[in-house]
């Protein structure tokens, strides 16, 4: 696997009687595979189910077929570790090498052990992440690390804040957290939280018809990973500095706020696995102090890697110098690409301060917040999150409340371009 590293300018020209001005810094990420035979590094999975009494019936049946599909997916060399939590977890799979093709099925097989698991008890879900994290810690030399938590319900015999620690616990050893949420009765901004922590995906499964189709787009989406625990670095030159609010944030293939730590003159996020063909998009909102006319570095953008495939940690990608021409006759030269991420981060931003007018019982600002997400999201082309945003806003100037189904998909479209 190779890195790719590029980037764009909203504008590349700057106006040099300008004491400042600002600038939105695009950067593209991805790996690319050298080997045309597809994923070559072994799968460390985790899945952890939630069995507890709401999952009862279709719910976990259908979520017991799709952990089946997905097991007979994997390939011999992967290593495979389930865990099942109601209000406690328990270890429905130790760490185990897929040796055959046959390993999920047949008596005894691991698909055997998933079809056994019936609904019962509460919902703990730091306990099943806590286990799960241990069993990953088993099998993460020389893999692909990555856990599948899918809940239905709140963390009513758990801490919250518990699992964002061990979210953070599961980056700091490189393992990949995706979060599934199932139904309408799950804490989106915990399970949100988690996955970004984690450096995953939120999934949302509305119908339990959805789960066999959230499983798989998980799992192809995994296949694609070639390099990990990706961390950007940005070296800004000493006439430029970062916004100081939300300075930078993930905009494809979801939106997420990132997290910038300064060390010495260098800012460093972690980005996390790198995908083959689907790049990380970040964008990054840069001040640019005065400068003389010509040609000037205003940035330096070097990417830290791991390619388990050489099991290889630490790799530092050359550096890419970022220029800008300062113009004594400055002329506008936006870029076109550019200006569609921002509108993506606008439409998130836009939609967490509705969901934060709704929560604080502001429905009319809640609805005019909506109404404006509605109209990025239409700039952007994309029609579908238009649709869904505008019809809550209407809904709630009309009085009526949005039910908990359209709170997820409000929040799965503030994310994501939906297909």
């Amino acid at each position: 696997m190779k890195l790719a590293l590029e980037y764009k300018l909203s504008d590349t020209n700057l106006d040099v009687a300008q004491t400042s001005q600002q600038r939105q810094l695009s950067i593209s990420i991805s790996a690319i595979t050298e080997s045309p035979s597809g994923r070559n590094v072994p799968l460390n999975l985790c899945l952890i189910l939630d069995h507890s009494g709401s999952m009862k019936g279709r719910p976990l049946e259908t979520v017991k077929q799709a952990a089946c599909e997905l097991v007979q997916q994997l390939s011999v060399g992967d290593r495979l570790s389930i865990v099942a939590f109601d209000h406690r977890a328990k270890l429905l799979l130790p760490t185990k090498v897929i040796d055959s093709p046959e390993a999920a099925g047949g008596p005894g097989g691991i698909c055997e052990k998933i079809k056994r698991l019936e609904a019962e008890g509460g919902t703990a879900i730091d306990e099943g992440l806590k286990l799960g994290i241990e069993q990953m810690a088993v099998g993460k030399s020389g893999a692909i690390s990555q856990i599948l938590l899918l809940t239905d319900g709140e963390n009513e015999h758990g801490s919250n804040d518990r699992c964002l620690k061990l979210a953070g616990v599961a980056a700091s050893y490189n393992l990949t957290v995706n979060t599934l949420g199932f139904g309408d009765h799950w804490n989106q901004d915990v399970l949100e939280k988690i996955a970004d922590l984690g450096a995953g995906t939120l999934a949302y499964i509305p119908r339990p018809e959805a789960a066999i189709a959230e499983f798989s787009r998980l799992f192809e989406r995994i296949q694609t990973i070639g390099l990990t625990n990706a961390h950007l670095i940005i070296t800004p030159a000493a006439h430029v500095r970062l916004a100081e609010l939300k300075p930078i944030a993930q905009v494809l293939p979801e939106t997420i706020e990132l997290t910038a730590k300064q060390e010495g003159n260098q800012l460093v996020v972690r980005l996390g696995d790198l995908m083959n063909g689907n790049p990380r998009i970040i964008l990054a909102n840069l001040y640019v102090a005065q400068l003389p006319t010509g040609e000037q570095q205003i940035v330096q953008l070097q990417v830290r890697y791991d390619d388990p495939a050489h099991q290889r940690e630490g790799i530092v990608s050359p550096t890419v110098p970022v220029y800008a021409t300062i113009q004594t006759n400055y002329q506008s030269q936006p870029n076109s690409e550019v200006q569609q991420h921002v509108l993506a981060l606008a439409k998130y931003r836009q939609t967490q301060i509705a969901e934060a007018k709704l929560k604080s019982g502001d429905r009319t600002g809640a609805a005019t917040m909506l109404q404006s997400a509605a109209k990025t999201a239409l700039q952007m082309g994309d029609q579908e999150a238009a649709t869904v945003l505008q019809k809550n806003a209407t809904q709630l100037q009309a009085g009526e409340a949005l039910s908990e189904s359209q709170r997820k998909q409000t929040r799965m479209v503030s994310k994501t371009t939906l297909q």
